[in-house]
């Protein structure tokens, strides 16, 4: 827990003071009975659960004079607390390797089946779009809440050569920042040498419009959109994953990457062709880290269903740093309408202190 005004918390030192001031009444109180004829006789009649319940009043005040205290210090903690990532791309690995059979039926079948059962458990405003990348990226399906074209999405992913890692998470972050697309296709397109200057431009060519000023902010800041991206493989072309990386990392949006399959690599036979494969685990550690994310494993559909149900809960509830004022400052008024209500029903006043 963390407070933004500490010095406010000083004033809790004035809490032994009130209750030192609460005995000194009590002896008091107790040596003005003894004009009684009889203190025993007294003590006899309220009984011993009416000589305790006496103090719970004036405690229960106590109480909420110090979680005043400290709404005052205005404090932090990290509580859990329903999602606000509303836009979830789905990026997929179409690689040829993923029609290996080393997992059943095959390991595109087995991220399929995965990916539509996280489309259906999503809560029904939650937006979600495809992306499939191998040797380049593309946006299967824009961004909807629509389950149905969703599912029908996934269903056509088609295999295809080579893998773009990089590709795939700019092309997701277009999907998320449409207004930004053309200048993320520029960064997509850099790492294969037509970004705007590395070939002669016509003369004639107009001058393209000045950029609008882009403004980083901290990774994983951006709440409203996030991405998860599963391969099989490693990078064999497009633009650096770590270049990719950083595109997110500076819109806020969080990375989350699953490595399927094996990490240490295995030879798999594909169309009666045998085809090494190894996803790369540092890689993909790197760009969850850079982003503010997380990395998982799955070595089997299995698996991938755990990760993605795991990702559902990330979406469903999720850890932050909240300021917790208003949430001490209710505290602090239910245990004062608690002492009063006690204080009324067991004594027919309000008492927050013995009288003399």
């Amino acid at each position: 827990m963390t407070f933004e005004a500490p010095l406010a918390m000083w004033l809790l030192l004035a809490l032994p003071m009130l209750a030192g001031l609460y005995v000194l009444l009590q002896r008091r109180r107790s040596r003005a009975a003894v004009r009684y004829a009889s203190l025993g006789l007294i003590r006899a009649a309220m009984g011993p659960r009416a000589r305790y319940r006496r103090h719970i009043p004036p405690l229960l005040f106590l109480l909420a004079f110090g979680a005043l205290i400290v709404a005052m210090a205005r404090p932090s903690a990290v509580i859990t607390l329903p999602s606000e990532q509303r836009t979830i791309i789905l990026a997929m690995d179409v690689s040829l390797s993923m029609r290996a059979t080393d997992v059943q039926p095959s390991r595109l079948a087995a991220a399929r089946e995965a990916a539509k059962a996280f489309v259906q458990e999503q809560p029904s405003d939650v937006r979600i779009g495809v992306v499939a990348f191998a040797g380049s990226a593309s946006i299967v399906q824009k961004p909807t809440s629509e389950r149905k074209e969703l599912v029908e999405a996934i269903d056509r992913l088609q295999l295809q050569l080579h893998t773009a890692i990089g590709s795939g998470i700019i092309v997701s972050l277009a999907a998320l920042f449409p207004e930004d697309a053309a200048e993320l296709e520029a960064a997509n397109t850099s790492a294969r040498g037509w970004r705007e200057g590395t070939r002669s431009a016509a003369i004639d060519k107009p001058k393209a419009a000045p950029k609008k000023e882009f403004k980083a902010v901290p990774p994983g800041s951006n709440h409203s959109g996030a991405i998860i991206l599963l391969t099989d493989g490693r990078r064999t072309t497009g633009p650096d994953t770590l270049d990719a990386a950083k595109l997110a990392a500076d819109r806020g949006i969080k990375v989350y990457t699953v490595g399927f399959g094996n990490s240490q690599g295995t030879t798999a036979d594909v169309d009666g062709m045998s085809i090494y494969m190894r996803f790369d685990e540092e890689a993909l550690k790197a760009i969850a880290q850079a982003t503010g994310a997380e990395y998982f494993h799955a070595g089997s559909g299995a698996d991938l269903r755990k990760v993605y149900e795991t990702l559902n809960a990330r979406y469903v509830l999720e850890k932050k740093e909240t300021e917790i004022t208003a949430l001490l400052c209710a505290f602090a008024a239910a245990l004062m309408i608690a002492a009063a209500g006690l204080s009324v029903l067991w004594f027919g006043r309000v008492r927050s202190a013995p009288q003399g």
